[in-house]
């Protein structure tokens, strides 16, 4: 299989990461509410400290208008509570006035010294829908608003959404003084994949057969090089490992065992995203699947009956899930944010079985990532750990 040019050198260790279940998205049986699982700084906050005690490096706070809790927030609120691990917040562009965005961000950085990541998302906002394009156009002039805010003395754009000149930056310059946080995101049309090439460093894909994902990555480093970057790659997926393949599978089998397929057509619908492309994709990938669930021998897309997004589990023994990882890094994924249910027991289940056998790092800024134009300081004061 192809293997994508990527950024990072040290290829023997990658970025692992765990999930926040902000979205109240934890269940022990899908599609049956529980009420010691649900959204809740307390709950949140725990699967935080934890994923961080069991040696994860970055953990994933998801963002959404309909349920759950607010990101930035609760970001801040997991900076004196965690000492290592870092925090990739989802932000919604254009949803907060990108100054106004640039000193929150440089805040929580300052906050979590030099821990934060993002990830970066064009969805409509709560109450509005707008065109795709406008959606990404309105990304691209937000993420060059906060590039200058991190790396120049003064914000001057002249764009068709934002219009701003001579605005000094000191309030919102972040403690990551080698270009601010890295910028993770996840999208499939040409409009997304423009943005990631020119503007992203980590382009985040949800599960799908192996030769698709292969397609998607060449597909993006194709934009980024017409910018002059190459990027990261990272894999967003759940996780079933247990001691033996059956006890895996038998347990994928309970998860769903009380799944009502209506009510979990309202679970789906009920985000903001359900009518993505990458959405769609995920739902094909459950056509493909065989009676059993599966699209690949060890690619269970039965988690996708009740989740919009990432619908897709690895499910198997320690040994196969090692092999599935060591699989994608070939590829070139460099990044993998997992999750499970309930995400505090499935986290446990990993870091049992799986962690100790992983070399781990947190993925570092590259001059490379930087978008043409854009200046960027060397590595040292307020550098990433």
């Amino acid at each position: 299989m192809t293997i994508v040019p990527v950024t990072s050198a040290d290829l023997d260790a990658s970025e692992v990461s765990w999930f926040a279940a902000l979205c109240s998205d934890d269940y022990r049986q899908l599609g049956v509410p529980d009420g010691d699982l649900r959204s809740s700084w307390k709950h949140c906050s725990s699967i935080v400290q934890r994923a961080e005690d069991l040696g994860f490096r970055n953990v994933l706070c998801p963002s959404s208008y309909q349920v759950g809790q607010d990101t930035l927030s609760f970001v801040a609120g997991c900076a004196p509570i965690t000492e290592r691990i870092n925090l990739l917040a989802a932000i919604r562009m254009g949803e907060v006035q990108p100054i106004m965005l640039a000193r929150a961000i440089a805040t929580l950085d300052h906050m979590l010294e030099g821990r934060l990541t993002l990830n970066v998302i064009s969805s409509d906002f709560a109450g509005q829908k707008e065109d795709s394009a406008y959606r990404y156009r309105r990304s691209h002039e937000v993420v060059q608003i906060l590039r200058q805010a991190w790396t120049q003395d003064e914000i001057n754009h002249q764009g068709e959404i934002y219009q701003f000149q001579n605005v000094p930056t000191e309030p919102a310059r972040p403690y990551q003084q080698n270009g601010g946080p890295l910028l993770y995101f996840g999208g499939y049309s040409p409009d997304a994949l423009e943005l990631c090439g020119a503007q992203c460093d980590v382009y985040l894909m949800w599960p799908e057969p192996k030769d698709q994902i292969a397609e998607r990555m060449r597909a993006v480093n194709a934009r980024a090089a017409a910018h002059g970057r190459t990027l990261d790659y990272g894999l967003r997926v759940h996780m079933i490992v247990r001691d033996t393949e059956a006890e895996a599978r038998e347990y994928a089998d309970h998860l769903v065992a009380k799944l009502d397929d209506e009510y979990g057509r309202l679970i789906r619908e009920r985000a903001h995203d359900a009518s993505s492309l990458g959405v769609s994709h995920q739902a094909r990938a459950r056509e493909l699947a065989d009676q059993f669930g599966y699209v690949e021998p060890h690619l269970w897309t039965g988690i996708g009956r009740a989740r919009s997004g990432c619908g897709a589990a690895l499910v198997g023994s320690a040994d196969q899930i090692l092999s599935e990882i060591e699989e994608y890094r070939r590829m070139g994924i460099r990044a993998f944010i997992f999750s499970g249910y309930p995400h505090m027991d499935e986290a446990e289940h990993f870091g049992r079985l799986v962690m100790p056998h992983l070399k781990t790092c947190s993925l570092p800024h590259a001059y490379g990532r930087v978008p043409a134009g854009m200046p960027a300081t060397p590595l040292g004061t307020g550098e990433r750990r």
